[in-house]
């Protein structure tokens, strides 16, 4: 686990595209956190701007995963076949792209760990995903229109204590949100598959 001082100006360290500050750099581990379009109500947005406005970042992170542990909106995600295409799509480039380390495709959103590579930034990757999973999905439900939230979440790992604590979090998450009892029993998820991508 390294933060590096790309060569690549592909990379653009801190940056942001809007109010979600971002980290991108090469061979940096980092958890991922994208939504649907409709997974957190107007209400949620406006509190979070209004009530939340001078809380850290870690209390507003706190706030909008229990909003989405409601599993709000249309849940998309709750059908096994667009499930499967996402989970599908995070093993696609699987040590070509980067490192897949643990995922979690929740009725809502996903939270997804990865290491990136040399080649590709963490904003190529996501958009590569979200680009295709979003028609093929739309495909499915016979939909059109903006299927993922525009902008996405992320985190850099500090350390081996926090890398442990964040597998753990992803794994738990359906069984936090009440969805199962035990994380292997969550059909999307890498805790279900505890010997493909260990770090």
């Amino acid at each position: 686990m390294k933060i590096s001082n790309d060569i690549n100006s592909n990379f653009k360290g801190w940056h942001s595209r809007g109010y979600i500050p971002h980290f991108d750099s090469s061979q940096v581990i980092q958890v991922v956190t994208f939504r649907l379009i409709d997974s957190l109500p107007d209400y949620v947005i406006q509190n979070l701007y209004e009530t939340l406005k001078s809380k850290s970042e870690s209390e507003k992170r706190r706030y909008i995963d229990r909003q989405l542990d409601e599993c709000l909106g249309k849940c998309y995600l709750s059908d096994h076949r667009i499930a499967e295409i996402i989970e599908d799509a995070f093993k696609y480039f699987h040590d070509q792209r980067y490192h897949l380390i643990a995922w979690v495709v929740m009725p809502n959103h996903v939270h997804v760990m990865i290491e990136t590579n040399n080649n590709y930034t963490l904003s190529q990757i996501i958009h590569s995903w979200k680009s295709y999973t979003a028609k093929e999905a739309n495909k499915i439900l016979q939909r059109e229109g903006v299927f993922w939230q525009a902008d996405y979440w992320d985190r850099f790992i500090r350390d081996e204590l926090h890398f442990y604590r964040v597998i753990e979090y992803i794994h738990n998450n359906p069984v936090k949100a009440g969805l199962c009892k035990k994380p292997e029993d969550w059909l999307f998820s890498s805790a279900r598959h505890p010997e493909l991508f260990k770090s």
